[in-house]
């Protein structure tokens, strides 16, 4: 069975099928986003959007830029986490702390963040020679983490509240409720399955060893704490009436995060907005848009900026220091000159 389902993927990759069933699923969710947001804002009043911002307590906007802070720090084990699991213990927290950073950031809003962080975590990694396939298995492996959160969050929230998931993917509830338990149960057995032997994916130097039992739970907790945070920081900025509690709009958040993140929009833009939108369509719509726009400069666009920012200042250390060696080097007698291309301890990765 599970040598068919090989097969059959292999197939559809080397016709270049999963591509295409991509974009093509990634052009309908965007689609059907953009006729829904059209719905939704056309009676939207502009004046009273911003009027609502202005309005915000300064301490609500205080606490959710906190729960944003913290939630970006647990992001950072992300790449600590995986970079300790395939060897590199070597790499100190603050390296692997600026590559989560910046890709997360910088990849949350360009877009095809698998593409655009991973160009960032190389060029961060590969001056303490992390190879573009070393690379590659952190961003899996990260990207591991974020998904074992994401179904836990969702299956738990699901579980619990199955009424949240009906407003966005209109289901019965009983039937998210089912969903939800598989979901959980399917969790449970992939814990199981690791903890059972030593298991790995993929084929020679692409060979990721998968984590065992008590650190799939590790994963499981790192990706739970980061959307728990996140989410609560969306909830700071939702309308307090109607109170629907904080496991509602965590439930619709997360599904919210996960269809802007399938659609590749950059910053899930017009999907995660849509979903949000419908999933707690019982709220002021015009408060809920303030409440989001504040939640996208907070999210999105702080990070954004510091990101460039570190990145900026890191590459003018980087090049400073490169023409500093180049000089000494040219400097040197003949015969003194050695390699100095190992950035290990420089300070700035």
């Amino acid at each position: 069975m599970l040598e068919a389902i090989r097969r059959t993927v292999t197939f559809l990759r080397e016709k270049h099928v999963l591509h295409k069933l991509g974009v093509v699923a990634s052009v309908a969710v965007i689609a059907v986003a953009c006729w829904m947001l059209y719905h939704k804002l056309r009676n939207v009043d502009t004046a009273r959007v911003l009027n609502f911002i202005a309005e915000t307590e300064p301490r609500l906007i205080a606490l959710s830029a906190l729960s944003v802070a913290a939630g970006y720090f647990t992001l950072t084990f992300y790449d600590w986490f995986a970079v300790r699991m395939i060897g590199r213990r070597d790499v100190p927290y603050r390296i692997n702390a600026l590559a989560a950073f910046t890709s997360y950031s910088i990849g949350h809003n360009v877009g095809a963040s698998v593409f655009t962080g991973g160009a960032v975590r190389y060029r961060i990694y590969s001056a303490w020679n992390l190879s573009a396939v070393d690379v590659a298995k952190i961003v899996f492996l990260a990207g591991l983490t974020f998904w074992l959160g994401n179904l836990a969050v969702l299956g738990m929230g699901i579980a619990f509240h199955p009424d949240a998931a009906s407003a966005i993917d209109q289901v019965p509830p009983w039937i998210n409720r089912i969903l939800a338990c598989i979901v959980l149960a399917g969790l449970v057995g992939y814990v199981i399955w690791v903890w059972i032997k030593p298991r790995s994916v993929g084929r020679g130097p692409w060979s990721v060893m998968l984590p065992g039992g008590p650190l799939t739970l590790l994963q499981i907790t790192i990706g739970i704490v980061d959307l728990g945070f996140c989410a609560l920081a969306m909830y700071m900025l939702v309308p307090g009436e109607p109170d629907v509690g904080f496991v509602v709009v965590a439930v619709v958040f997360v599904s919210a995060t996960l269809l802007g993140f399938a659609s590749h929009s950059p910053g899930g833009l017009g999907v995660f907005d849509a979903a949000m939108l419908v999933g707690l369509d019982m709220m002021d719509q015009e408060k809920l848009l303030a409440g989001m726009l504040l939640f996208r400069v907070l999210y999105y666009l702080a990070p954004f900026f510091i990101s460039v920012m570190l990145l900026t200042f890191r590459e003018l250390i980087v090049g400073a220091r490169s023409k500093k060696v180049e000089s000494a080097a040219a400097e040197a007698p003949s015969g003194a000159n050695r390699p100095m291309n190992d950035h290990r301890g420089s300070g700035v990765g």
